[in-house]
């Protein structure tokens, strides 16, 4: 069996955080992935013309900023770029191809006890550690909802996360499900490359400027959520007006409130609200069927189609094999504690990146996370 003081599972942006902040306390660690790479997510399942969404001053990592040339808003290629040069500075070095099987504690020994399966080998590793980081991200397992006859669509039916750009749908009619930031900007990049382009809108939806949520996010620190939501709402009804004509409603809810509440967050426009409003995309409502080629809508109407697009978000499996907690995380893998608390759990468990705050809020997770093991030395 394999000691280490913490053990940390999962490699992405949230584990690389973690793991240089225990880093800078000189604490020992070990990380478990099960991808062959870091932040895989990044690396092999993001669509091409990807940036982050909010300024880099928001979505830095601990202890290292950005290189200086670049721009306000990252893209993927250079982010991953910095996440490279980032475990390259730390030194980390996580054990890939882990899958872990069980998580548990030893009231006994005071320990952790983890399972994972060496998927290179396909034997079982057994390591033990006195703390536990559940750092697998919001973002682990592609989640495709299931609709009446789905099975039966002859066409190509894939996740965002095997979306890489519009090229290859050139001409063809492409339905887009889901509204959220992928949704909203894979529906732009299909539309730019020529395909004919639908996009279900279910829910009501805030659609912000990148600088209206900078703006927004500045003044959050200083005034009540609540006028700066009414800022916001005021700012978007100027400048994208009334959408409801194309299917797009605004929540009851302003835009900040709905982030801190629910981890919903606001749609950063890069260009879609425009081609919706030329028609270069159409809204849709939810699916109600699918009939062959054909989607029935629960307006009643029917459109064919080439391929459809799922942008309907992720589910975490961390209820699978973390065991005996009940109280740090719920059964879809988010932390059920209320900010600022809700990253330390009982028994030395802790949850980093899991409040739905974003890369920021996996930073500051990751500085409070160390500074509590540093102290408990």
């Amino acid at each position: 069996m394999q000691k280490e003081q913490v053990i940390i599972v999962g490699a992405g942006p949230s584990g690389l955080a973690m793991a240089a902040c225990l880093n800078h306390h000189s604490i020992p660690y070990i990380i478990l992935e099960r991808e062959d790479c870091i932040a895989s997510l990044w690396k092999k399942y993001a669509y091409d013309r990807l940036h982050l969404h909010l300024d880099k001053q928001f979505c830095v990592l601990p202890h290292m900023p950005f290189p200086d040339s670049y721009p306000r808003f990252v893209s993927r290629q250079q982010f991953v770029s910095y996440l490279d040069d980032y475990v390259s500075r730390f030194k980390i070095s996580p054990l890939y191809r882990r899958t872990v099987e069980s998580a548990e504690f030893d009231g006994e020994t005071g320990k952790w006890i983890v399972k994972a399966r060496n998927l290179g080998s396909g034997e079982v590793e057994e390591l033990e550690g006195r703390f536990l980081v559940v750092a697998s991200g919001e973002t682990s397992d592609p989640f495709t909802p299931v609709i009446e006859g789905l099975n039966t669509f002859p066409g190509d039916v894939l996740h965002s996360t095997r979306f890489r750009n519009g090229k290859a749908f050139q001409n063809q009619k492409v339905l887009v499900v889901g509204s959220g930031n992928s949704g909203m900007e894979i529906a732009f990049d299909l539309a730019n490359h020529g395909a004919q382009t639908s996009l279900v809108v279910r829910s009501p939806v805030h659609i912000l400027s990148r600088d209206m949520i900078y703006l927004g996010l500045i003044l959050v620190k200083y005034i009540r959520v609540n006028l700066v939501d009414s800022l916001m709402v005021m700012l978007s009804k100027l400048v994208y007006g009334d959408l409801s004509k194309y299917g797009i409603y605004r929540p009851k809810d302003g835009p900040f409130f709905m982030k801190a509440a629910y981890g919903k967050y606001p749609i950063t426009d890069i260009g879609t609200c425009k081609k919706i409003k030329s028609q270069e995309i159409r809204v849709l409502p939810s699916i109600c069927s699918i009939r062959g080629n054909e989607v029935v809508f629960e307006n009643g109407t029917t459109h064919p189609f080439d391929t459809i697009v799922f942008c309907t978000g992720f589910k975490r499996s961390t209820n699978v094999w973390l065991k005996g907690d009940d109280y740090l995380l719920n059964d879809d893998g988010i932390s059920k504690l209320s900010f600022p608390n809700h990253w330390k759990g009982k028994n030395g468990l802790y949850c980093v990146g899991l409040s739905r705050r974003g890369l920021y809020g996996a930073a500051s997770d990751a500085l409070n996370i160390a500074d509590d093991i540093n102290s408990l030395q």
